[in-house]
């Protein structure tokens, strides 16, 4: 069952549970979703894959996450666990995120990989291929990570 059809189910679910807060996440979704199919048509794709909706889905936490901050920073406590809550929701669609320890063997490897191919030690200025390769050796895996926390092991990495 692809997550289009996922969400579609478990909003109908939660209709008739009668949960408004998912209820509302849900329909944001769709509608998000529908966003995105209607930004691809130009390209002839009627509805994007699985992969391209969880890079939506991903795109839906990080502004979230930006909103909970200000909300917090604004003394908006309601409204900060409100988008929190949209946020775990959000989350649960998506892959497993990856802990600290296999991110860093991933980036270890997308480093070994970049010297590899080069025949030279990455340095620093290699930071946005060694980024590329471990964020498609994280995509690959189907796995989740947060960027900020990839973008400093890659420069720990580089670094040593």
């Amino acid at each position: 069952m692809s997550l289009r059809d996922q969400f579609t189910e478990q909003l109908k679910a939660s209709m008739k549970a009668g949960n408004p807060a998912r209820t509302s996440t849900l329909r944001m979704i769709l509608a998000k979703l529908k966003d995105t199919d209607i930004g691809a048509r130009p390209k002839g794709i009627n509805k994007v894959p699985d992969d391209e909706v969880l890079a939506m889905l991903r795109g839906m936490v990080k502004s979230r996450r930006e909103s909970v901050t200000l909300y917090e920073q604004g003394n908006r406590p309601e409204l900060a666990a409100k988008e929190q809550a949209e946020i775990d929701m959000i989350e649960s669609y998506m892959p497993q995120a990856v802990g600290k320890d296999e991110l860093r063997t991933i980036v270890q490897a997308a480093v070994a990989q970049l010297a590899a191919s080069t025949g030279l030690k990455p340095t620093p200025r290699d930071m946005g291929a060694v980024m590329k390769l471990a964020q498609q050796q994280i995509l690959a895996a189907s796995l989740r990570a947060d960027g900020k926390l990839v973008s400093e092991l890659v420069k720990a990495e580089l670094a040593k």
